[in-house]
């Protein structure tokens, strides 16, 4: 059965992100006083006890957007209230029972599932006292927390608890934690927004011509192939020095956390521009923390009569001569075109990222490889590798224990990272390597082998060879 749906709607700046950021655990949605930040649908799933729920927040009711996104965010209002099985509608104890207030309470009365009235910013129990003035909303019991304060949590899981559909709609816990994560990032109008909508085969987020029309980052979760992927749309990034407010500076902050817990990275690029300084920090900041990643380039059809694949795809590596080895891939996601591909494609370098290789099969292809090129002396001392051995995976993470990490050059390192890809199942996937004395202990614990890793011998006929190169040597 479907995991019950759990959404938090109200007027402006009644602390509604703040109570989603509260009840999910961590920090998802932007908080900020501005009214009409949140925009799209932002869900999370939440433990109650031994079963879940998703939890969605939405944007404030009532309110005129900025930007002329009024229709379009009481649309997505609307769409968390449907697919709801309860309704929590958030109230601000410090001001009372406003004119909005009774807006809402008109439009969520007639619904045919539970709505739970809940008082935030009770900070303190001389504050819940004011609470009976909502008893006109004709609502029901009033529910009183602090999200900011962390009071009176356990009472509402206790009430969400009660008006839940029975325990048998739930979805196993393993469900909501297995999906793979895949975060769509880019510069803004790159097209993620639409490309998550076809995903989702529905409205999932905004989507405007307007620049930084999504600000929070949205988890968009749907099924292919009986597996459970996790798209997660972004801000669109801009340089640090051009923010011109809290909430974008908050939106790049989220953009990056996604990249750091995503499985798979897609970085959007617009086919009609060109590539920019924004891009090559993103992929910059994609590259320090080893993520998979596939530059996927959008709106594919403003340009495939006038160049080819092979020309931009060259284009785009000599922009990114460090990232070579990410795949690209061509898209046009308002038609859908190429999409199932991607997602294939996804899934496959998340698979590479979890692969693992035997030790000797390692320390083979490492030995080949120094003695098919040689480092370069330096500090008249000549580099040396003892032995080498995988210590994690996403991503593959491998260990060199050396006679002096210095003595390796960043040449000679990227060197044998692209001989890794050469002769392993992760060609498109980043490698933490790390270089040790052989004295020394790695930063990560290193895993003990599944079989004991065979002694290296070489031929005679290289012995001679392998002396004046640098070697890997047989005294473990």
């Amino acid at each position: 059965m479907a995991i019950p749906q759990v959404a938090i709607v109200g007027r402006p700046n009644v602390g509604k992100s703040s109570l989603f950021n509260w009840l999910a655990g961590r920090r998802i949605s932007i908080v900020d006083p501005t009214p009409g930040v949140t925009r799209d649908r932002i869900t999370a799933p939440v433990p109650i006890g031994d079963r879940y729920l998703e939890l969605t927040d939405t944007g404030g009711m009532g309110i005129e957007d900025i930007d002329n996104l009024t229709a379009d965010v009481e649309r997505q209002i609307q769409f968390a209230i449907d697919r709801a099985d309860l309704v929590i509608f958030l109230v601000d104890v410090r001001t009372g029972p406003v004119p909005l207030d009774d807006e809402v309470t008109r439009r969520l009365r007639g619904l045919d599932k539970p709505v739970l009235l809940v008082a935030n910013k009770c900070d303190s129990p001389h504050q819940e006292e004011q609470v009976g003035e909502f008893y006109k909303l004709g609502l029901g019991e009033v529910v009183c927390v602090s999200a900011k304060q962390k009071r009176g949590k356990d009472a509402l899981l206790k009430r969400i608890l009660k008006l839940l559909p029975p325990a048998d709609w739930d979805a196993p816990a393993k469900e909501v934690e297995s999906a793979i994560k895949l975060a769509i990032v880019g510069k803004r109008n790159t097209g993620k927004s639409t490309f998550i909508n076809c995903l989702a085969q529905e409205e999932r987020t905004i989507v405007s011509e307007v620049e930084g029309t999504t600000r929070d980052s949205v988890d968009v979760r749907f099924e292919k192939d009986g597996k459970t992927i996790l798209a997660i749309d972004t801000a669109g990034v801009r340089n640090r020095g051009s923010l011109r407010s809290d909430v974008e500076f908050y939106s790049l902050a989220r953009a990056e956390r996604s990249i750091r817990r995503a499985d798979v990275v897609m970085h959007f690029l617009d086919a009609a521009k060109p590539v920019s300084m924004v891009d090559k920090q993103l992929a910059g900041y994609v590259l320090e923390n080893f993520k998979p990643a596939i530059f996927v380039v959008n709106k594919w059809d403003l340009l495939k009569d006038k160049i080819v694949t092979g020309e931009f795809g060259d284009y785009v590596h000599k922009t990114f001569p460090s990232l070579d080895f990410v795949p690209i891939a061509f898209v046009t996601a308002k038609e859908g075109k190429n999409v199932q591909q991607l997602l294939d494609l996804a899934q496959n370098l998340h698979k590479q990222a979890g692969t693992r290789v035997g030790t000797g099969d390692l320390n083979r292809v490492i030995q080949q490889a120094m003695l098919d090129q040689s480092p370069a002396v330096r500090q008249n001392r000549l580099p040396k590798v003892y032995y080498a051995t995988q210590v994690a995976i996403l991503p593959p993470t491998i260990v060199l224990f050396t006679n002096g990490p210095g003595l390796f050059d960043p040449t000679y390192r990227r060197y044998l990272l692209k001989t890794l890809r050469d002769h392993f199942r992760f060609p498109d996937v980043p490698i933490k390597l790390y270089l040790r004395l052989k004295s020394q202990a790695p930063e990560e614990p290193v895993a003990e082998p599944a079989t004991k890793p065979k002694r290296i011998s070489r031929a005679r006929a290289t012995k001679k060879k392998a002396k004046e190169v640098g070697e890997l040597w047989d005294d473990v």
